[in-house]
Formats: C-alpha cells, sequence, structure tokens
C-alpha cells in the first residue's frame, strides 16, 4: 500500500505513521509517501485524516506500477528524455569492455558517424570464470571520461560490485547494474541515492517479480530514474545464449511505469542472430536498444561471439530505421 501525506504533518506524526505500518517514507517535493508491505489493505480510520490519498497493491510492485504512475517516467539521458511524453528509443552502442585507449576511440569514431549519442563499455566486468579478462577498472572509466569530454557522449558503464559504486556513479552518466548483481543489496541502495538514471538489468534465473521488486530497491531509497532492461533468461535451451524474454517485455509495457530497453546480444550471444533480435525488439515500441559492437570482434577480449562489427551494425542500424518510424519512435 502507498500513502500520501501532506508536506506539513508534524514529523513525529509521520514518524508514528510509518512505525505502525512498517512503512518506509519517501519525500517527494509535494507530499510524503508511505510505502507499506502490500499486504496492507487499509488503514486505520483514526488515522485517516493525515492521508491525502491511498493506493492498493496485489504485491511489492508498487513504487514501479502503472496502478500508481500511469505511462511512463520520463528519464533524461544527455539532452533528450526516454519514457515521458516522449517517443524517444535510445540505441546505445559499445564494446563488451574498454579494452585500450586505441579500442574506444575508434569504437567513440565510429559512434560520432552514426549520429547516436550514447556509448556503453564496461570497465568492471563481472565474468563467469576468474582467468578472463575482468576489466581496466578505474583506468578504464577514466579512458571513458575522456572519450565523453572530447565526443560529448554520454556514458553507459556497469557496476560489479558495492567496493567500487561510487567511482562509477561518479563517471557514468548511466549506471549499470549487470544481471550478476541484480539482486546485491549494497548495489541498489548504493544508487538509490544518487539521481543518476540506474539500467537495471533482468537476473538470468529471476522472475519478472523479483526483477521488477528489485527496482523497488531503487525507487523507495528516492532515486526515481530506473530503466529497466531485459538481457535473455536461463531456459532448458542450449542453442542459444540465453532466451529473450519478449513476453517479459510485454508485460513490463503493460505492467510498470519504468522504461525499458532490450539487450539482444546477450540474449544471443551469437552475432548472426543480434539483427533479426534487435529488429523485433524496435518493433516492440520500447523506449532503448542495447547493442555490442566493437572496432574487431575476433580479439575481443570478452564475449567476441555476440559483438558486431561496424559494418556490420551500420547494416542493421538503416533497417532499424523504418521500423522505429512503423511504431512511431524518434531513435536518439
Amino acid at each position: 500500500m502507498i500513502l500520501h501525506t501532506d508536506k506539513n504533518i508534524d514529523p513525529q506524526k509521520l514518524r508514528q505513521l510509518a512505525d505502525r505500518y512498517e512503512a518506509v517514507i519517501l519525500n517527494t517535493p509535494d507530499f510524503n509517501v508511505l510505502i507499506t508491505p502490500s499486504a496492507l489493505k487499509k488503514t486505520d480510520e483514526a488515522d485517516q485524516q493525515f492521508i491525502k490519498e491511498s493506493f492498493v497493491f496485489d504485491t511489492d510492485i508498487q513504487l514501479a506500477s502503472n496502478k500508481y504512475i500511469k505511462g511512463k517516467r520520463s528519464i533524461k539521458i544527455g539532452d533528450h528524455y526516454i519514457g515521458g511524453n516522449s517517443n524517444n528509443v535510445l540505441v546505445t552502442i559499445g564494446p563488451c569492455s574498454v579494452e585500450s585507449e586505441e579500442q574506444i576511440t575508434q569504437t567513440a569514431e565510429f559512434l560520432k558517424k552514426t549520429g547516436l549519442k550514447s556509448l556503453r563499455a564496461g570497465c568492471f566486468k563481472p565474468r563467469t570464470s576468474p582467468y578472463t579478462f575482468q576489466g581496466l577498472g578505474l583506468e578504464g572509466l577514466k579512458l571513458l571520461d575522456k572519450i565523453r569530454q572530447q565526443y560529448g557522449f554520454t556514458i553507459v558503464t556497469e557496476v560489479r560490485d558495492s567496493s567500487h559504486v561510487d567511482d562509477v556513479i561518479a563517471y557514468a552518466d548511466v549506471i549499470q547494474i549487470g544481471a550478476k548483481s541484480m539482486y546485491d543489496h549494497g548495489i541498489l541502495r548504493k544508487c538509490s541515492k544518487t539521481h543518476k538514471p540506474i539500467l537495471l538489468k533482468r537476473g538470468f534465473g529471476s522472475t519478472l517479480q523479483e526483477f521488477v521488486q528489485a527496482s523497488e530497491f531503487i525507487l523507495s531509497g528516492g532515486n526515481p530514474n530506473v530503466i529497466l532492461c531485459e538481457r535473455g533468461i536461463r531456459t532448458f535451451e542450449t542453442k542459444t545464449r540465453f532466451t529473450l524474454d519478449l513476453c517479459g517485455a510485454a508485460y513490463l509495457k503493460e505492467n510498470t511505469n519504468l522504461p525499458i530497453i532490450l539487450d539482444p546480444s546477450h540474449a544471443m550471444g551469437y552475432a548472426y542472430g543480434v539483427p533479426d533480435l534487435a529488429r523485433a525488439c524496435m518493433a516492440m515500441g520500447i523506449e532503448g536498444l542495447l547493442i555490442e559492437v566493437h572496432p574487431n570482434p575476433a580479439v575481443a577480449l570478452s564475449d567476441a561471439s555476440q559483438q558486431l562489427n561496424h559494418e556490420q551494425f551500420s547494416r542493421l542500424f538503416e533497417t532499424l530505421k523504418p521500423i522505429a518510424k512503423a511504431v512511431n519512435r524518434t531513435i536518439i
């Protein structure tokens, strides 16, 4: 249950209400918000004089629910917005990892030619094996910052664990929480204290309920700028890396107020299938696409098989434009 109270309510009374209903307090410019467990369906009659508005929910998907906020939240990324009243779809591209200054500069030069403005690349890599490339760390963040200053791009990069979350928040324009970190409460709570956009990826073994509830940790901590990213879930199928859950994306579109980005690269795991999946994603009318693109995927230090080269992405990009137009979207 979500309760709204007047801003001028006595602070002690607000605290009493929160304690009584086991509620999290969220302060907004116009009113105070109390978020209680969804099992609560009504308040005591004596307390109703303090409550301006109330919302009842079936599950603990509450702040993210479109029963609370209709439509999609508006989130600013660089000079543009996604969600809200905009029809923008953010296409963010770049390599899995920052590998060197030469590699990321080649990527930036290519991105400049496309007209896109968002560069994604990882610096702290949560790899499955401890014997593989783990990313350049802080050095990589500094390279991305250099690229941003030179080219004016917005930077999307991932936080792996709470040991470096402050550095990623300081350097990134969009903080990505990867699939393997979706349940990391240290990261979620840190990201709730910034107002920078958070790109939250679905864990590959997580239900939609668990996924959106993870976003509630960020929202209830005070950061309204959360974007959900579907990147494939683990099923019985072994011929692809994961299975891109477009049914799940349809559910998120219908039932949440958070913008949605789809990631066909990590779902497919192989470059040959990424273009078809990307076109299907664009046709769904979502708010963004994340596609891994590398100057020379054959020598990539991580996820080599799924990354498109520049020529492959250029061909794909031309086919995305008419699809975006057909579903009333503007690529940014």
